[in-house]
């Protein structure tokens, strides 16, 4: 049957990017690091050092998890080509609804792993801080910066992930002026550091009273937790702390005492805040985390673009910064503006269907990240 048949060119043509993911994935030392870690946690004694313990029962998930998940793309590769020879046998068209929903999960899960073997980066298997901050556009601005915040925790959520709130500053009106929050989970930083840069939305503002269309802007910063063992020494006379009050959600003391801390780095410009701890120490504490993060990344860069990118300093919240554009009115599109993916699905996006840019964005960087696709007018 013509449809099965083409069915069957399809799944041919993902046979080469199996064999190179399983290439990628160098499963054979996978299996032997498995072994090892199996008979690291099987000694007495294991559990005397809780820290260096839960490391390793979290590698060993981890491999055993992307062991599991190869083995299974295998074998749904072999149980579809098996499905489609017995359908072309029995000439049986009820079976091809069937076939297709196993290929359409199979090429998504294939993507998937795929998009991870590129996640080689020294930082990427790291949590991530991510940074939101409300530009161009005043009350709708903040508003479509609270809806970016729903559509990272969202997505986050999907993936198992657990989100921090560190500082959170309410808009004037609606929405939210700026918020950082920390996702952990493996991976966590590596894939999303995709998502740094300007962010764009265009629709019918619902704060616009004449109905038109409006433009605004968000900005997105993201950079990895570093762990404790990396140290950046920090003049204190470059830098200024400042206590201020907390806001948002976060419990009884919140407002209640100037708890949260604004570190300013002079030399830079940096900016780092926190008001999650119950604590003016804590919360003192981790900001000097977040900043010599930042300063530690900043000098892993040798070219002042780079640099400018780590650090958050996007150059202006506005036009021809952006790398994502979100268009509501008059039509409905998602467009990546490097990767040059696009979907017009942007419901499922802003619920946090993010994987399929991510992939697309890792895809587009692991080719030599061609030139940025021009800014698309509407």
């Amino acid at each position: 049957m013509v449809e099965l048949d083409n069915m069957k060119n399809t799944l041919s043509t993902y046979e080469k990017p199996l064999e190179e993911i399983r290439n990628s994935l160098d499963l054979d030392n996978k299996e032997k690091r498995i072994a090892e870690l199996d008979r690291m946690m099987e000694e007495p004694g294991f559990w005397d050092n809780p820290e260096e313990s839960t490391k390793i029962v979290r590698e060993n998930r981890s491999l055993k998890n992307t062991m599991e998940r190869f083995q299974k793309l295998e074998s749904s590769f072999s149980d579809i080509g098996d499905m489609i020879e017995l359908g072309n046998e029995e000439e049986d068209e009820g079976m091809i609804p069937e076939i297709r929903e196993m290929l359409d999960e199979f090429i998504h899960e294939l993507e998937e792993l795929k998009s991870e073997t590129l996640l080689t980066g020294e930082y990427d298997a790291n949590n991530a801080i991510l940074r939101l901050n409300a530009g161009a556009g005043g009350t709708e601005s903040s508003d479509w910066c609270s809806m970016l915040y729903r559509m990272y925790t969202r997505w986050a959520e999907r993936q198992g992930y657990s989100v921090e709130v560190l500082d959170y500053l309410d808009g004037d009106v609606a929405g939210i002026k700026s918020v950082t929050i920390q996702i952990n989970g493996e991976n966590a930083y590596g894939r999303l550091r995709s998502e740094h840069g300007v962010h764009r939305l265009v629709r019918i503002s619902p704060f616009n009273a004449a109905g038109k269309r409006q433009t605004s802007f968000v900005s997105c910063d993201v950079m990895p937790e570093l762990s404790n063992d990396i140290h950046v020494e920090i003049n204190p006379d470059d830098i200024r702390v400042d206590t201020y009050r907390s806001s948002g959600a976060g419990g009884q003391h919140i407002n209640k005492t100037s708890s949260a801390i604004r570190i300013t780095h002079l030399p830079t410009g940096i900016v780092v805040t926190c008001q999650n701890e119950r604590s003016q120490f804590q919360n003192k504490d981790k900001a000097m985390q977040m900043l010599e993060a930042k300063l530690y990344m900043l000098e892993q860069q040798k070219q002042a673009d780079a640099a400018d990118e780590i650090r958050g300093t996007v150059k202006e919240i506005g036009w021809g910064s952006q790398i994502r554009s979100y268009v509501l009115q008059p039509y409905t599109m998602v467009k990546d503006l490097r990767s040059g993916y696009t979907t017009g699905n942007v419901t499922a996006v802003l619920d946090g269907d993010l994987n399929d840019f991510i992939t697309a964005y890792l895809t587009w960087q692991s080719l030599g990240c061609p030139q940025m696709k021009g800014v698309d007018a509407d």
